[in-house]
């Protein structure tokens, strides 16, 4: 199949496309444009670039948070328009999981806890253990960093932080003593292609919202019609 993936969740966007064939091209646009136009010109692009056109595209993957409330908005709205207009099958992926996944194709094994900035001095967060296969050890949830941290300090065991949420808070979770971060600003394109191709479509797209007043806000719950 022929699949694309849409990447909102944090200040930069990113997509990916990888053909039928195998092959894959991907491309993280932080040029201080908008999502919605930034997004448009990085998709047309890349699948110029591999050679396929928008009708082409047999499925659509989607981060659906958790993230920054506007980049999801616009992402899964792009991500469900494109699919109706064309037909395709939509697939939604966590934010999260991408960063673990990223982590994972890097080489990268034991505890590894995903964090993404959720500003106002807080993090997302989900904990993962990285063996022979990927399996959270958490749900979501949204914490403040210090918190997250001295989570840590007390157990003692080697950990491994990743995501965004780390950069932005990198002077607290240096007192962690026996962790290493992994560097990975935006949740990895890869990952979502490849999750993308073997999980399940689904016929609702739902923003995974942590913070009540995100939820409340949430103007992004799509249905594909029957």
């Amino acid at each position: 199949m022929n699949i694309i993936a849409i990447e909102t969740a944090t200040p930069a966007c990113a997509v990916g496309v990888r053909t039928a064939q195998g092959v894959e091209v991907s491309r993280v646009v932080n040029d201080g444009r908008r999502h919605t136009e930034a997004l448009a010109l990085a998709m047309g692009v890349l699948l110029d670039e591999v050679g396929l056109s928008a009708r082409d595209v047999t499925r659509v993957v989607v981060d659906r948070g958790p993230g920054l409330f506007t980049g999801l908005r616009v992402g899964i709205a792009t991500a469900i328009s494109f699919s109706q207009g064309l037909g395709a099958e939509i697939v939604g992926v966590t934010s999260l999981e991408l960063l673990a996944h990223g982590a994972f194709d890097a080489g990268i094994r034991g505890t590894v806890v995903s964090c993404v900035d959720g500003r106002r001095g807080e993090i997302f967060a989900q904990t993962f253990q990285l063996n022979d296969d990927v399996r959270a050890l958490s749900e979501p949830h949204v914490a403040k960093a210090g918190d997250v941290a001295d989570y840590w300090v007390r157990h003692v065991e080697p950990v491994t932080f990743t995501g965004d949420g780390v950069d932005r808070y990198a002077s607290v979770f240096s007192a962690v003593a026996d962790a290493t971060s992994f560097a990975q600003s935006v949740p990895s394109v890869h990952a979502a292609l490849s999750l993308g191709a073997v999980g399940p479509p689904t016929d609702v797209v739902t923003p995974l919202y942590l913070r009540e007043a995100d939820a409340v806000a949430n103007f992004t719950t799509r249905q594909r019609p029957a």
